[in-house]
């Protein structure tokens, strides 16, 4: 990429750095430990009680490890909201830690958050422990259930009072927040961005009701083969929860105040298959448009990317549709792809965010993490498929690719400093 050293984007406005991470995930609760597990390609899948209690289909899910909440929340605070607000709190104290947010006007500083599941299961525990008795219904009922709940939780907690926006769009949720977050700075309406994206969804209604649908693995043997992308035994995808988040910067504000800069958000596109509410346009050509307008985007061709971090939700029609997607983006000749939910399941409207961090770094690093639990794959033919060890690669931008129910395609294009 040829970036005009003044801090201009090819694209026009300004060029958006990446200057904090923080992830609280399954895989992790920082960037480094998340990439270390990754690279090892181990399934992070574990037995649920309360789903096994519940007589669920599916008994296991991909779950954040114990950390010390009280170092980010007060128990006051943490009585109040929900498991996503507080994974999303944790996560962005990390985040804006390492950017060192201090003595920036806070009016310039915005928090755009998506989420695909929003206070769901927070309803779902208020129904089911005082459905028969609601005049004695908690009174944080509201703000701890409300979608933008975690969104205006991180903005009252660090006093940004910038546009404050939560974003919906299914499983590309945290792709598309920090896509338009991007895009807010580029074009001069924020400064500075805590941008992400959360869910916690491993409740009895929600994975009740996507395995109903079939979306679900059933592993309940061996869960830690459950999650495999592009594999052909595939079954269905593995439920996790978790929260990541990026501090984005406008480049030459970042530059000037002497903050470190981690990578660029180089590029954004987003579009929607108008196909199927929750299957994907088979031939994958929406998808694949998606692509190559975030690579234009990013003022780059296809040929200048380092590897591809695939949605990769480890369905049957997803992962064949999104093969078909790259194949058609990059003419044939795929760069290596890698798909993170073989060790982290899906985090819902928390995916496109995690993945987006570690695509960075694995970029940064010049490394592609293989995929968990990949043996033979009917997708080999269309896409470079990692597989068994990491593989070595030069250090170059990364496409990273979200895809959600109603056909919400988002994508992101972040590039190594």
């Amino acid at each position: 990429m040829t970036a005009h050293p003044s801090g201009a984007h090819p694209s026009g406005g300004h060029r958006v750095a990446v200057t904090g991470i923080g992830v609280k995930s399954p895989a992790g609760n920082d960037l480094e430990q998340a990439y270390e597990t990754v690279l090892k390609a181990r399934s992070t899948a574990t037995l649920v009680d309360h789903l096994i209690e519940r007589d669920l289909p599916v008994h296991f899910a991909c779950l954040v490890p114990p950390f010390d909440v009280d170092a980010y929340v007060t128990r006051r605070v943490a009585r109040q909201i929900d498991r996503a607000s507080t994974l999303l709190l944790c996560a962005a104290g990390d985040a804006i830690g390492q950017a060192a947010l201090t003595g920036l006007d806070p009016e310039r500083i915005g928090v755009q958050i998506g989420t695909g599941i929003g206070g769901l299961p927070s309803m779902e525990e208020v129904t089911l422990s005082h459905g028969t008795r609601p005049r004695d219904m908690p009174v944080h009922t509201v703000p701890r259930t409300m979608a933008n709940s975690a969104a205006c939780r991180l903005a009252l907690r660090h006093g940004f009072q910038g546009a404050c926006t939560t974003y919906s769009s299914a499983c590309a949720s945290g792709t598309t927040a920090i896509g338009e977050a991007a895009r807010r700075i580029r074009y001069g309406e924020l400064d500075v961005a805590v941008a992400g994206g959360v869910d916690s969804s491993v409740s009895t209604v929600v994975v009740g009701a996507f395995a109903r649908m079939r979306a679900m693995s059933m592993r309940n043997d061996e869960p830690e083969l459950a999650s495999r992308p592009f594999d052909a035994d595939r079954d269905g995808f593995v439920m996790a929860e978790g929260a990541a988040v990026l501090v984005l910067e406008r480049w030459d504000l970042a530059v000037a105040r002497g903050a470190a800069v981690l990578g660029e958000v180089a590029g954004y596109a987003d579009n929607c298959d108008a196909f199927h509410i929750v299957a994907p346009r088979e031939d994958g050509e929406a998808a694949a448009r998606c692509m190559s307008r975030a690579i234009a985007d990013a003022g780059l061709t296809p040929a200048d990317l380092g590897h591809v971090n695939a949605h990769g939700t480890s369905t049957l029609l997803n992962d064949r549709a999104e093969a078909r997607a790259i194949d058609r983006c990059f003419g044939g000749q795929s760069p290596p792809v890698t798909a993170v939910k073989g060790v982290t399941g899906h985090l819902i409207g928390g995916s496109g965010a995690l993945e987006a961090a570690l695509a960075l770094l694995c970029a940064t690093r010049g490394v592609v993490p293989p995929i968990a639990n990949l043996g033979s794959s009917p997708e080999a033919d269309l896409v470079d498929l990692v597989r068994a060890v990491p593989r070595a690669i030069r250090p170059a931008p990364v496409l990273s690719n979200s895809f959600g129910f109603g056909g919400q395609n988002a994508c992101l294009v972040l590039t190594p400093v």
